[in-house]
């Protein structure tokens, strides 16, 4: 992927906005293959005129095999900003899932803790002391025969919190054999997680700002396109 293929969500001075495609990681990592935010400073860099190093922070991630809205922070202040919005959990996030079978109920809230194996990068229910507090609210918007799509709200921002909660309602999603799910060759290494929305107050203007990214073309969204509201 190249920095002239990124789609931009939202840009100004202060953020810049991109949406994700699922198999990118958001950070560079050990594979060395290249990341949303080197694509983000190469845009950058591209379309100011920019020589040098190009000042872009990470505010916030989604897991690599996960599409959608990412937003980056183009200045401390931005970036201060955003951060202690994100740990006062005063930012609005909207995720769309395809599970593989039917919840039980048209909505509800899973209230989880969660502990993180690093060594194993894999997530797990624990009531224990390790556990940390974790909280999802969902929403059924359309069935198929052996599949469902959730609207997903997380309240709080634990590693694979989402990926881990439907699976423990069981509900994996699509794709995520980490957690549960069949072996699905058509996504290729993907799931079926997207980022829809990320709703946020603008860091120096103070409006609420409201990012959204498209679903991703192709299987297994097309057939599920229209119960999806743009502006969720």
């Amino acid at each position: 992927m190249a920095a002239t293929e990124l789609e931009i969500i939202y840009e100004d001075n202060h953020l810049l906005a991109l949406a994700k495609p699922s198999g990118v990681p958001v950070v560079p990592d050990r594979t060395g293959d290249v990341s949303l935010l080197d694509l983000g400073k190469e845009h950058i860099r591209r379309s100011k005129g920019k020589r040098g190093n190009v000042f872009l922070a990470v505010v916030h991630r989604i897991d690599r095999p996960v599409s959608g809205v990412v937003c980056f922070a183009r200045t401390s202040k931005a970036a201060s900003r955003l951060s202690a919005q994100m740990r006062a959990r005063q930012v609005e996030k909207v995720y769309v899932a395809v599970v593989q079978g039917a919840p039980k109920g048209e909505a509800g809230r899973i209230s989880l803790p969660l502990r993180k194996d690093r060594r194993r990068n894999l997530v797990t229910v624990d009531g224990g002391p390790a556990g940390k507090e974790a909280h999802t609210c969902w929403e059924l918007l359309a069935r198929r025969s052996r599949s469902s799509l959730l609207l997903l709200h997380p309240e709080t921002g634990r590693p694979h919190q989402l990926r881990c909660h439907c699976a423990a309602m069981g509900l994996p999603i699509l794709g995520d054999v980490k957690y549960g799910a069949r072996r699905d060759e058509a996504l290729s290494g993907r799931i079926a997680l997207h980022a829809l929305a990320l709703v946020v107050a603008h860091p120096v203007a103070r409006r609420p700002l409201a990012l959204v990214s498209p679903l991703p073309a192709g299987y297994p969204w097309e057939g599920f396109s229209p119960w999806i509201c743009p502006g969720a």
